[in-house]
């Protein structure tokens, strides 16, 4: 059986940029209905409120962006303590930065290199294009973990969840569960391909 390494080595190249670029547009639509809502509101992330997952996804989006820019991910949170409609406001100007800086990423490598997950880690370094993938991944999870936690249904468009569920396998694997990941959510196999994707990442995406 192949390591999930030697799965990513084989894997086919991934429009990364694009991808991110799509998962950052639908993310940026579920933090439109932030402005009102109840930052102590649960949201699908077990233990974090809607405040603590937008911190998060602030420190995730620095991290990405540091990885094409510098080729390494600091794993270091970036202190952001801006309430409400500001953090917002700065998760939105970071998503650009970050499509930005993976689109002249792309154009700057003919073949995706392999990025580091810190200066200082042991790990075997990941190809970068992959790395984008995860990036969308973790990106268009959230946008859908924000508006939950704001009450409203927004699936993930279609074609997004169906090219996310492809590189799930090589992204997403037992040993991340439960930590990373809750365990997989039963869903009919004929559900909408944002309830599948959903499911594989721990979460119930049926609708409300």
């Amino acid at each position: 059986m192949s390591t999930p390494h030697e799965r990513a080595a084989t894997a086919p190249v991934l429009a990364g940029a694009e991808l991110l670029e799509r998962a950052v547009a639908y993310t940026r639509g579920s933090l439109q209905l932030v402005a009102g809502a109840d930052l102590a509101a649960p949201t699908p992330c077990r233990g974090w409120d809607l405040r603590a997952l937008l911190r998060h996804m602030n420190d995730s989006l620095a991290a990405f962006t540091e990885a094409a820019a510098i080729g390494y991910v600091d794993l270091v949170p970036v202190r952001e303590d801006d309430p409400g409609l500001l953090l917002v406001e700065r998760l939105r100007s970071r998503a650009c930065a970050l499509v930005a800086v993976w689109s002249q990423h792309d154009v700057d490598h003919d073949r995706p290199p392999s990025i580091g997950v810190s200066r200082s880690s042991a790990r075997p370094r990941l190809r970068s294009d992959l790395l984008a993938a995860a990036g969308a991944l973790e990106i268009t999870a959230h946008g859908w973990d924000v508006a939950r936690a704001c009450g409203a249904d927004r699936p993930v468009p279609a074609a997004l969840a169906l090219e996310l569920l492809d590189v799930v396998p090589l992204l997403v694997h037992d040993a991340d569960r439960p930590h990373r990941f809750a365990e997989r959510v039963d869903v009919p196999l004929h559900s909408r391909p944002s309830t599948r994707l959903l499911a594989t990442l721990g979460r119930d995406g049926r609708p409300l």
